[in-house]
């Protein structure tokens, strides 16, 4: 297929950059620059980035509370330099899905107004695809108390008219990119106070700048004005997709806390020191099992359980960093009415991307420094975690079954597993099904969109994700 004249300019010019700056950060400097204004690129009030730098506006709008700790908390991990490849996936994809023709974009209804008496969902003339998110449901005396209302706590301000009609990106993808961000710095905050993590993007972490507590309650809060956002999309469909993707962020991290797949006494945790309460005969909650079969007995192979064991690890990796990509992908294209194959086609785009950026972060945690990674290196071992590039060693020397068990809880046993993980090229393996579930994300976007720029940057987003070093 002939590509467009400014499709082939853009192409040209990203190769450009390819081969000048072949590196993760180049690869958002570049994309960024087709979501962003030009006038905007140098504001020099930036609150995060110049790529970032009307999303990190509103987000700090949208989360601002009525007491200044609290808003110094929330906003402390978008004040340092951030990857922000969330926010940036969904306002490329936007724009991507808008090179679609609008008569093949029919799938959903859509809001007739912003704010309408009644959840009322039906299909609006062309000309009000643009119209901005609502920005209340109810009065906000009544959502922000009994306190007048600070400038914070008013909401972003609406943005001209045709701010993003020239890139094809709706008003409400744009606040699905601030969402989604928000989400995934609540998910940040809790995720050092349960790692006992020092540092995050090369500064003290929220835990230790401000406290457990505050951290905890700062990273609730979030959730909670990001779930009030959600609501105001006024879209069943994405409104469910992203409130479950945090419901999947929480499952993931139990499934971390506690490996079913190795651990198969579930009246214990932590390592097997702490006992648990039964569970009441009166309710019944049928979960997936990763286990084992015990009635297998000495029957089952070593390769059985390892096998397992990796379907149970890539099942974690999904919930915990691939489904808030994976559903935030979905739910820009719902938003744009593209049929059910360019929807499906993003969702599994996100999830192939999502599982790819995992895993070259887990490759990460055994190959560069804490201080180029910007947060602890080989935390996951310390942390009793067996990941990919472990869990490859494991197939090769099945003696790492106990310590992985374990948790690595016992002296020597880091030590053992890094050596076991050098010497079986776990980490080699590792790249080799990032680089598989890549490929597999390319063909997603190219199923899906047609030529643009805007796809050509995807494209270009998602190779870089391979030779990122934080």
């Amino acid at each position: 297929m002939l590509l467009s004249r400014s499709a082939s300019i853009g192409r040209v010019r990203i190769l450009e950059y390819v081969r000048s700056k072949s590196s993760f950060a180049t690869a958002l400097e570049t994309a960024a620059r087709l979501v962003t204004p030009k006038v905007l690129l140098n504001n020099p009030v930036s609150l995060v980035s110049k790529e970032m730098n009307t999303l990190a506006k509103n987000i700090v709008a949208l989360m601002g509370s009525g007491h200044p700790t609290l808003n110094r908390v929330t906003g402390y991990y978008f004040e340092a330099e951030g990857k922000k490849v969330r926010p940036m996936l969904v306002l490329l994809l936007s724009r991507a899905l808008a090179e679609i023709p609008i008569e093949e974009r029919n799938r959903i209804t859509v809001d007739n107004t912003d704010v309408p008496e009644d959840p009322v969902y039906s299909k609006p003339p062309q000309s009000l695809l643009f119209q901005h998110p609502a920005k209340s449901i109810s009065p906000l005396h009544i959502l922000h108390g009994i306190k007048p209302l600070n400038p914070l706590t008013k909401g972003p301000e609406p943005l001209p008219e045709d701010f993003d009609r020239e890139r094809g990106i709706l008003p409400k993808q744009r606040r699905l990119a601030e969402i989604v961000e928000m989400i995934h710095t609540a998910s940040l905050l809790h995720d050092d106070v349960i790692d006992h993590s020092d540092t995050r993007r090369g500064r003290a972490s929220g835990n230790v700048a401000f406290t457990n507590k505050m951290a905890v309650l700062a990273g609730d809060f979030l959730l909670g004005r990001a779930t009030v956002s959600i609501s105001r999309l006024r879209n069943p469909e994405v409104v469910e997709l992203i409130s479950n993707s945090i419901a999947n962020l929480v499952e993931g991290e139990f499934m971390q806390l506690k490996n079913t797949a190795v651990d198969s006494d579930l009246t214990t945790v932590a390592n097997g020191t702490q006992k648990i309460p039964p569970p009441s005969p009166k309710l019944t909650n049928p979960t997936h099992d990763y286990r084992v079969p015990v009635e297998r007995g000495a029957v089952f192979s070593q390769e059985i359980v390892i096998d397992t064991a990796f379907d149970y690890y890539l099942h974690k990796t999904y919930l915990k960093t691939a489904s808030l990509i994976s559903k935030s992908c979905r739910a820009a294209a719902i938003l744009s009415g593209a049929q059910e194959t360019v929807v499906d086609e993003c969702y599994n785009f996100g999830k192939n991307l999502g599982i790819c950026f995992q895993l070259v972060d887990d490759m990460l945690d055994f190959t560069i420094s804490a201080k180029e990674l910007g947060k602890p290196a080989g935390a996951d071992l310390q942390l009793g975690i067996a990941t990919a590039p472990v869990l490859y060693a494991w197939k090769e020397d099945h003696s790492l079954g106990p310590l992985i068990q374990r948790n690595f809880s016992l002296p020597g046993d880091v030590e053992r597993t890094a050596e076991a993980v050098a010497k079986y090229e776990g980490v080699k393996k590792t790249r080799e099904l990032a680089y598989e579930y890549r490929d597999r994300a390319l063909a997603n976007l190219r199923a899906a969109l047609p030529e643009s720029d805007a796809r050509s940057a995807l494209e270009f987003l998602t190779n870089s994700i391979l030779t990122r070093r934080k």
